[in-house]
């Protein structure tokens, strides 16, 4: 329910503030933490030979000639050249029909936006007219809401003292030279300069980064016992000789060091790290062999249903051999197969479960739980695979991402697990071959895609919109699929899935291009995680500059999972940061360079509802940042100062305000 004092607010009639509380936003409180997503620099003015494609910009420049209008699709495209005393420029604007009088009547005119480069030009996308200098904070659109209204919203709650009260304790805060948080909200919302914003964003990343190292650290259960698994080194061998092929000297490694944690009394807490198709799978099924084999029953959770489906599969053919008896648990299950399930669950009868959230229900009893396995670790929170440790008594924990950071920082960020990293490929596995396609190239590339699929392979495309925008000049997953069902490609079965389709509708299509009864998958990037199709050998990503490297390296590890070569294409007419792809396969090579050139972005990929988004931090500053915020988490979690036991019920508050927490390295 929307706070009073809010909701009585100037100029927040009925439609505004539904449209706030649809966004999470029912108080000055959640107003003021709502962060903006990124900062405009509209302090200085740049010289149009010195920007360079993919950078934002403030230009003052003079239209050459007349602009032009177009009404193309039933949209409006206004088009101009400007030019200053260093050069010209295009620029475009897309359904902004009044642009046109605007530029006809300029002298002088300065604009905001995007340099890209198309057909070898440089050109201005969607830029505005900038009447406000300085330093501007962009906030996650709200429709229906003004951003002009946002920031008198915003002016009110900084006036407001319960809104900016002190969190950290003050010895704290002096102790590690933070700006106050009164100062630091006001330079966040209204920055005067650059310095002044740094320390501001420095000491919002500082609060929030302790209270997800002090909440993770604390759980940890250091002091609890677990069950010990019985087994032997000739299992070990057992699983291993029955493989039919050879592990890699780090799979045995870490199916070495796993095992040692489930002969402890200790429950384990660990994660495994490697890059894609280094074969986690492998190793998880192990530790769930030993788990079966000590007379326990295992649980392995994924992020999709079409996912726990393939290593449900995978485990039939890998495990079931070996007297491993396993199911599946999902959402989508019939009420009769769900009953079914839930029985073989609590009697025992599955020593292997493979499913869904739908393992961690309220309903769901196992009979002897020992160990919880999760999948794509980046895609859980940490309260969600948490409920489902807390199915059996304290059972070994182990998690897996496919998600490449380096070591140093995974210990830090995973403050509650062990880390295991398998950082070699299994021999034979070939590197997807990258390249850069600018557009005039598409008509060969689609014809190699034909080639392809009349041999019996598929391809995905990938693109970065759902649906047309009027504002972002990018390729939607709506219009490729309209355009490819109009091109050759349309002689293969193409099917379309993005986040806004219903999950049934989504999961048909999954499911059709994982069988093969569909040889082209049109996607947003629903399909990073969650879908192993080895027949597949083209990943397409439409507007590949609008991504980062380690978002590409997991949309191009998507193919490459067969015996055949493989490719990617990332279309853009060109980009220096892109050349990385096309000369390594080295994920952890590409994430560190990613984090090098955009910092660590959103760290805990937070799925909230008004609390803290849109801190990015540094990643020449703010290794040193984590390494000190880890350093005093230890701390405070040993003490027992009134300070260290004020920031501990500040974490616990911290947590409980989100739904859960995860870490998104993307």
């Amino acid at each position: 329910m929307m706070d009073t004092a809010f909701a009585s607010a100037k100029g927040l009639g009925p439609k505004r503030r539904q449209a706030l509380e649809a966004a999470g936003i029912d108080s000055f409180q959640k107003l003021i933490n709502s962060f903006p997503v990124r900062y405009e620099d509209r302090s200085r003015v740049r010289a149009i030979e010195d920007i360079a494609p993919g950078e934002e910009a403030l230009v003052e420049v003079r239209v050459s000639g007349k602009p032009s209008q177009a009404r193309v699709h039933g949209k409006t495209i206004t088009r101009a050249v400007l030019y200053d005393s260093t050069g010209k420029i295009s620029a475009v604007w897309f359904s902004q029909p009044w642009m046109f009088k605007t530029l006809a009547q300029a002298d002088v005119i300065s604009l905001y936006g995007r340099v890209e480069q198309k057909n070898g030009r440089k050109t201005l996308n969607t830029p505005r007219v900038v009447t406000e200098r300085g330093l501007i904070p962009v906030y996650k659109p709200i429709d229906g809401v003004p951003a002009k209204l946002l920031k008198d919203l915003m002016k009110t709650a900084l006036g407001m003292p319960e809104c900016t009260a002190p969190t950290l304790p003050q010895s704290l805060e002096s102790a590690c030279g933070l700006m106050p948080r009164p100062e630091a909200l006001s330079q966040i919302h209204f920055p005067s300069d650059r310095a002044a914003l740094e320390r501001a964003l420095y000491r919002m990343s500082f609060e929030e980064t302790l209270y997800f190292m002090v909440s993770a650290l604390r759980l940890k259960r250091t002091e609890e016992k677990g069950e010990v698994l019985r087994f032997t080194a000739r299992d070990l061998d057992v699983y291993e000789r029955s493989l039919g092929f050879p592990l890699t000297g780090a799979q045995k490694r870490v199916l070495r060091q796993i095992a040692g944690d489930l002969a402890s009394e200790k429950p384990m807490a660990r994660l495994v790290q490697g890059d894609v198709g280094c074969g986690k799978t492998a190793v998880a099924f192990g530790a769930i062999y030993l788990a079966a084999v000590s007379g326990y029953q295992a649980a392995m959770m994924a992020p999709t249903e079409i996912l726990a489906s393939q290593h449900y599969e995978s485990a039939r053919r890998m495990l079931e051999p070996l007297g491993v008896r396993c199911g599946l648990l999902t959402g989508g299950m019939g009420a009769r197969e769900r009953r079914r399930a839930v029985e073989c669950i609590s009697s025992g009868e599955w020593q292997a479960v493979f499913g869904t959230h739908a393992l961690i229900s309220p309903d769901i009893r196992y009979r002897h739980l020992a160990l919880a396995v999760t999948d794509e670790q980046h895609r859980f929170g940490v309260k969600q695979r948490t409920r489902l440790g807390k199915k059996g008594f304290n059972p070994h924990v182990l998690v897996m991402s496919a998600t490449p950071i380096p070591r140093t920082l995974a210990l830090i960020l995973y403050g509650d697990l062990d880390v295991s990293v398998i950082d070699e490929l299994p021999p034979g596995r070939k590197p997807v071959k990258t390249r850069i396609v600018p557009e005039e190239k598409r008509g060969a590339m689609y014809d190699f895609i034909l080639e392809n699929i009349r041999r019996g392979r598929q391809a995905y495309f990938v693109c970065p919109l759902v649906e047309d925008s009027e504002s972002v000049d990018a390729e939607s997953a709506e219009s490729l699929y309209g355009s490819i069902m109009e091109s050759p490609l349309s002689e293969a079965s193409v099917v379309l899935v993005h986040g806004q389709q219903k999950p049934e509708e989504k999961e048909k299509a999954l499911s059709a291009f994982a069988r093969g009864e569909a040889q082209i998958l049109v996607s947003t990037t629903v399909i990073e995680v969650g879908i192993n199709v080895p027949s597949a050998t083209v990943m397409v990503v439409e507007n590949a500059e609008r991504f980062g490297l380690a978002q590409l390296h997991q949309l191009r590890g998507r193919v490459g999972r067969g015996s055949d070569e493989s490719w990617c294409f990332l279309m853009t007419e060109g980009s220096s940061k892109l050349k990385v792809l096309t000369q390594t396969n080295d994920g952890f090579f590409i994430a560190q360079k990613d984090m090098e050139m955009r910092g660590f972005g959103d760290i805990f990929g937070t799925r909230q509802s008004g609390a803290l988004s849109g801190l990015s931090l540094n990643i020449a500053r703010d290794v040193k940042l984590l390494e000190t915020v880890h350093a005093l988490a230890k701390q405070i979690c040993e003490g027992h100062t009134e300070d260290d036991l004020a920031v501990i019920s500040l974490s616990e508050k911290w947590l409980g305000a989100k739904n859960d927490i995860v870490f998104a390295a993307n």
